[in-house]
């Protein structure tokens, strides 16, 4: 999410709005470091995003995706062979995420998702206010947006269902599915689902 909140102001401002990233980033690590909940920093970030035109971050949002998927470690390389392998096995992807569509939207139709379930940022006149529409998908929520969806279609069995997470806040998601997955080096995960596969490296 920093990233292309980087991207986007670097595309506007050039160096200063790489400036202005840094210390958006710098402000929220450091609130998260004296612990403020992530669900609040997660607010902080998209505050950032205030009047900004709704066209101009979406169509950002692809020239990132575009730009990022020619690195080799854009992708996780262990998720993406498994999220193909699922694919391939006739599975439906769902991508559950704390960011917001422009971020999401073009990673789920790279990797062939059916549907996304993303925080929503309010809109007024085509352009973010700042403030979002619910809750950020994060924590509980996720694991709330996996129930629905698990209710939404009841001929899917949770148990036959996998999930892949790279953080302790990804817990409630990983718990309702009969097959989660821990992607990363997050040392809280492993104690709360042991026996769960681990995929380890970084997320980007």
């Amino acid at each position: 999410m920093f990233e292309f909140l980087a991207f986007y102001l670097v595309e506007r401002l050039g160096p200063a709005g790489r400036e202005l990233a840094a210390s958006v980033r710098r402000d929220l690590l450091a609130q998260a470091a004296a612990g403020v909940p992530r669900a609040e920093t997660n607010r902080a970030y998209y505050r950032a995003w205030t009047g900004a035109e709704v066209r101009d971050v979406v169509l950002a949002g692809r020239r990132w995706f575009d730009a990022g998927r020619r690195r080799p470690a854009f992708f996780h390389a262990d998720v993406l062979a498994a999220l193909r392998a699922h694919r391939a096995a006739g599975a439906h992807l769902v991508l559950v995420s704390g960011a917001f569509a422009p971020i999401v939207e073009p990673i789920a139709r790279s990797i062939g998702a059916r549907h996304v379930e993303v925080t929503r940022l309010e809109v007024r006149d085509g352009r973010y206010t700042g403030e979002l529409l619910g809750p950020p998908v994060i924590g509980e929520v996720k694991g709330e947006r996996v129930r629905a969806l698990l209710h939404a279609y009841p001929a899917v069995p949770a148990e036959d269902c996998y999930a892949y997470g790279d953080h302790i806040s990804d817990l409630p998601m990983l718990a309702e599915v009969g097959h989660p997955v821990i992607v990363g080096d997050d040392p809280a995960l492993p104690a709360r689902l042991p026996g769960a596969p681990v995929l380890a490296g970084a997320m980007t």
